[in-house]
């Protein structure tokens, strides 16, 4: 058994939600190399490097995961933007029998006054047992501008893990996009420090269990730069025997006077046998700030059901409009059209 993603603060132990503990994942340690990457969107303005910084993650998903990142590696990507202008670049990951496991360590420098988008999608075969453990580890200087869009499409008997740390400069805005739909475990850490002034991170997620699928999320931001701001918006689905933890923290530190954070999430449970559990914290020590949380879970509305089905839809069909509607502001983020359909695609088959 293993214990990942401790909350930064402990709750009570009768909340069940402090930790996630797994049992039967099989952690390699013969790390076979993963050679099904490819890389779209090049351009001179973009340095890629086969290493990474050496630096640490304040939080992660726990020393376990985040040592086997540091010293079994197969996959280490450093990317340095210099671009002025938003161009994008895609890292398509796509497991298969001879790309069973990807351990990969994501380092992105955004130079000061680079505006840039960065989509990273992990697919799967169906048919196989992929296992994936991850960093991304972001620093955004001064007046960038990064859109990150992270997509986890693998099946269902796979298990995916991720830590996510960000490191945001005066007047930096980071937004992350994250469609999380995959893997029998599926577990994310993500950490920010917005230590500039007016520096900006949004983090907008869609997740979409079903099966047995868990989905553990633990997102952290500490805000330490004056007028700083956060915003985080989480829209979820679960059906069958999926269970999901949302585990949202936003601390406003000494120094940030005059912040904003919010957070929200929702979560619509498709069955009677679907479990989700929510954590909104915020945490203070600074005064003239201002913070929300918020957090529901609920089955389908019965009124928008009958309004759909009255129209001549059978009920599954109505229930793909209704998440898919629930799902669609955030999607609006993605400009790649074909990714986009490809992740509406994905929602229809996995809600069949």
């Amino acid at each position: 058994m293993i214990k990942l993603n401790e909350t930064p603060v402990r709750t009570s132990r009768n909340f069940n939600i402090n930790n996630i503990k797994l049992e039967n994942v099989d952690i390699p340690d013969k790390v076979q190399d993963f050679d099904n990457l490819e890389i779209l969107g090049k351009n001179s303005k973009l340095t890629i490097q086969e290493n990474v910084s050496d630096f640490d993650l304040e939080y992660g998903l726990g020393d376990i995961l985040t040592n086997h990142v540091k010293e079994k590696s197969n996959k280490k990507i450093r990317l340095i933007i210099d671009n002025k202008n938003n161009e994008e670049l895609y890292l398509n990951f796509k497991f298969d029998n001879n790309n069973l496991q990807l351990i990969d360590n994501i380092e992105i420098i955004a130079n000061e006054d680079t505006k840039s988008t960065i989509i990273i999608k992990y697919e799967s075969d169906k048919q196989i047992n992929a296992f994936h453990n991850g960093i991304i580890n972001l620093i955004a200087k001064s007046n960038s501008q990064i859109d990150i869009i992270l997509v986890n499409l693998l099946n269902n008997t796979s298990n995916n893990f991720i830590s996510i740390q960000n490191k945001l400069d005066n007047n930096s805005k980071v937004r992350y996009t994250l469609v999380d739909f995959g893997g029998k475990n599926s577990i994310t850490n993500y950490y920010s420090n917005l230590i500039g002034e007016c520096s900006e991170n949004i983090l907008n997620t869609i997740y979409l269990g079903k099966d047995n699928q868990l989905f553990d999320l633990n997102y952290i931001v500490n805000l330490r730069g004056k007028k700083s701001n956060v915003d985080i918006e989480v829209q979820g689905a679960l059906k069958d025997n999926a269970k999901k933890h949302f585990k949202g923290t936003i601390d406003f530190k000494k120094g940030c006077k005059k912040s904003k954070g919010n957070e929200n999430e929702s979560c619509m449970l498709l069955s009677d046998t679907a479990k989700s559990l929510a954590l909104p914290m915020l945490l203070c020590s600074e005064e003239d700030v201002e913070g929300n949380h918020s957090t529901s879970s609920g089955k389908a509305g019965e009124k928008e059901l009958f309004y759909i089905m009255s129209r001549g839809f059978e009920l599954k069909e109505a229930l793909k409009l209704m998440v898919k509607a629930k799902f669609n502001k955030i999607l609006e983020n993605i400009k790649n059209e074909e990714l986009k359909n490809k992740i509406i695609d994905e929602i229809d088959l996995r809600l069949d």
